[in-house]
């Protein structure tokens, strides 16, 4: 797993070469075997492929157009929709999307009691630790993987078609490599870690 640690990388070419039921069953199997904060299991994964796609691609679009024209839910985001456009023609070449959600979350534009916010935190936590084993997974079977944050750019038309109970976290665009990209730079251990004793 050190390997898989070492050699995972953000993948934003693929190629058209399917992925196999039993493959993408094992990464969402590794998703589930993370660690999760009271052992709530906060997370739920919603598999988009073929027409599915197609269809989330075009709602993602009219959403980064709701956002780049009026009633933005970003609106200090704006110089980020050119990489969210490019994000969702990434998504275009993988064959899957995998949407996480917090099945327990609850809207972001809902307000939340500072204990709320605390279980919040705790589950996105747990659904990021999931998220990782599914990259790891990924990685160590030879697909290549990003992690998609531009989804907030789409959040209202994507939690609409999704039409799921829950938070909607993140996506995930899964596919074989069509590039090799090096490691991008990495903040020296140094300037990051406080030693205590």
């Amino acid at each position: 797993m050190i390997s898989a640690i070492y050699n995972r990388r953000s993948i934003r070419k693929f190629t058209d070469q399917p992925i196999s039921q039993k493959d993408i069953t094992d990464i969402i199997q590794s998703g589930i075997k993370a660690p999760s904060s009271k052992n709530r299991q906060p997370w739920k994964y919603i598999v988009i492929q073929g027409n599915a796609k197609k269809e989330m691609l075009q709602v993602f679009r009219l959403g980064i157009e709701r956002e780049e024209n009026d009633n933005a839910l970003l609106p200090l985001s704006k110089q980020h929709i050119a990489a969210a456009k490019h994000t969702v023609d990434i998504m275009a070449e993988a064959p899957i999307i995998v949407f996480v959600v917090n099945s327990m979350g609850k809207s972001i534009l809902t307000e939340l009691t500072p204990e709320e916010h605390i279980y919040e935190i705790c589950n996105i936590q747990s659904i990021s630790a999931s998220i990782q084993n599914m990259l790891l997974a990924a990685t160590e079977k030879g697909i290549g993987s990003l992690w998609i944050c531009d989804i907030y750019f789409a959040y209202s038309e994507l939690c609409k078609w999704l039409d799921s109970d829950g938070q909607l976290i993140a996506a995930i665009a899964f596919g074989y490599p069509n590039e090799f990209p090096k490691e991008k730079p990495r903040k020296k251990i140094e300037d990051i870690v406080e030693w205590r004793s």
